[in-house]
């Protein structure tokens, strides 16, 4: 196991996918190590038969002894079984849970809340400052949970997953807008989602998201955090009507076993958008899974930065010299002590990532940082601060002052400007200290009138090299500034 980590895994029988996921890496934020899923469909039919079919229990059988022992094979410390709906409300869901105990495995049956708690915790996990609505569309069930100020509120659970929904909408036109508008009501949450965001949790909503980014052309091929507005998702209802399933299949990223879906996840969606009234609705990588993790937590733990604490972890597994980066950031804050705090958090994050593209070929360092910087599995993060996190690698690792596509699509040039500093004067820090602690301990960058100052103490004005200098006065002309090297005594050097 890397880092010391222990390796922690999940399996999620949930009403549509068995899911076997491994964790390692930080508490606060693990890495998955393994994904994996069978669409088993044991929701299927329950509505009408209110039992889980034979047919879902014969996928599931082989599926769970497979997950049961590659997690014993990946010397998992801890293997957590989670059932949800399906097995929750099937006559004869002890028979999955025997199945699944034959395998060695011990099966933990949420309720309808504790389903709600994990995916409102799951994304808090990511999104430490939601304030709005969680849904959590599953198979069999929909849970709602209002999260703010970094804690779970209210939360409701309904019988409304996507294996649920065909039954209902054979009933006729605007009989599953008319269920979902009564049971909100009865639930006293109509109308509770007016002027906040809806944080869509599960795949079918994830497809949905996946869908419209194809057909918008975004930039970013990253699916958490996606935003789309109300009449979004109208389109895309009227898109599902007549797109074949054949096109749909050809969308990069888009789960095939998602497609059947599709179409009743977006009239859920659009029924929540019209009954509860939230002003957008914004996609998340993270829900229960992830929420079961996040609540074992300790709330010092909780509090940490999910960007950071990554980023430090990525910068640890990629980097040569793994205490450097905190030690870079704070060398060239002294050029940037007018930024506000959350463009200084960014700027942390790429110091922490400023050494993750060494073992590429030299001629590929550049866009090996881009691609971390945009593609990376980072969270608490949108669109516009992966543009300048990898405008600064991209510039630390030698790309130049440019903004390469699509970064000047996803911020603007003051902003990309502001970053292509900070990858100017990590540049110069990891060549003055050949990413080592001590040059950067006994150096120091200053502004002064005029001057961009790089301040040695006695006996380190050898690292003053050529290459030094180079990337010294590019850093100063960035600026509109001089390069100046000044020893203790305050005389220039250069």
């Amino acid at each position: 196991m890397r880092l010391g980590h222990k390796r922690t895994a999940i399996i999620d029988i949930g009403s549509n996918s068995i899911r076997l996921v491994v964790y390692e890496g930080p508490p606060r934020l693990p890495a998955t190590l393994f994904n994996e899923k069978v669409m088993a469909g044991l929701g299927r039919g329950l509505a009408e038969t209110g039992r889980i079919a034979d047919e879902a229990l014969a996928v599931a059988r082989p599926a769970l002894a497979r997950f049961a022992m590659l997690a014993r094979e990946m010397e998992a410390t801890e293997v957590r079984t989670v059932a949800t709906a399906a097995v929750r409300d099937a006559s004869n869901g002890n028979e999955l849970i025997a199945m699944a105990e034959r395998a060695g495995l011990t099966v933990e049956t949420l309720s309808g809340e504790e389903e709600a708690m994990a995916a409102g915790h799951g994304v808090l996990s990511a999104i430490p400052d939601a304030d709005g609505i969680v849904g959590d569309l599953g198979g069999g069930s929909l849970e709602l949970v209002r999260v703010h100020n970094g804690t779970i509120h209210e939360r409701v659970s309904f019988p409304l997953g996507v294996l649920r929904i065909g039954a209902l909408r054979e009933q006729g036109k605007g009989v599953l807008d008319r269920n979902i508008a009564q049971r909100l009501r009865d639930a006293g949450w109509t109308g509770r989602g007016i002027g906040l965001p809806l944080y869509l949790v599960g795949g079918s909503w994830r497809a949905l998201a996946r869908l419209d980014m194809h057909q918008t052309g975004y930039p970013l091929p990253v699916i958490h955090g996606y935003t789309m507005g109300a009449d979004t998702v109208a389109r895309i209802i009227r898109t599902l009507g007549h797109i074949s399933k054949g096109k749909l299949r050809a969308i990069p990223n888009l789960s095939s076993g998602r497609i059947p879906t599709m179409r009743d996840a977006a009239s859920v969606l659009s029924s929540l958008i019209r009954h509860l009234g939230p002003e957008q609705v914004v996609a998340s990588a993270y829900g229960l899974r992830e929420g079961l993790l996040f609540q074992r937590l300790d709330l010092d733990t909780q509090r940490q930065d999910p960007l950071i604490v990554a980023a430090r972890a990525e910068g640890q597994r990629l980097g040569r010299f793994p205490e450097h980066g905190d030690l870079l950031d704070r060398w060239i804050a002294p050029l940037f002590a007018d930024e506000s705090e959350a463009l200084a958090r960014l700027r942390h994050a790429a110091c922490l990532l400023a050494d993750v593209a060494w073992l590429a070929n030299p001629d590929f360092r550049a866009e090996r940082g881009l691609e971390v910087a945009l593609h990376g599995n980072w969270v608490a993060i949108d669109a516009y601060g992966r543009a300048l996190l990898a405008q600064a690698l991209f510039t630390r690792f030698g790309g130049g002052t440019e903004s390469p596509d699509p970064l000047v699509r996803l911020a603007d040039p003051d902003a990309l400007e502001t970053a292509m500093r900070w990858g100017l004067a990590m540049r110069l820090g990891q060549r003055l200290s050949g990413g080592v602690a001590s040059p950067l301990t006994c150096s120091a960058l200053a502004k002064s009138p005029g001057a961009l100052e790089l301040r040695l103490d006695d006996g380190a004005g050898d690292l003053y090299g050529e290459a030094v200098e180079r990337r010294h006065r590019a850093l100063a002309a960035v600026f509109g500034l001089t390069a100046a090297c000044v020893g203790s005594d305050g005389l220039s050097r250069s």
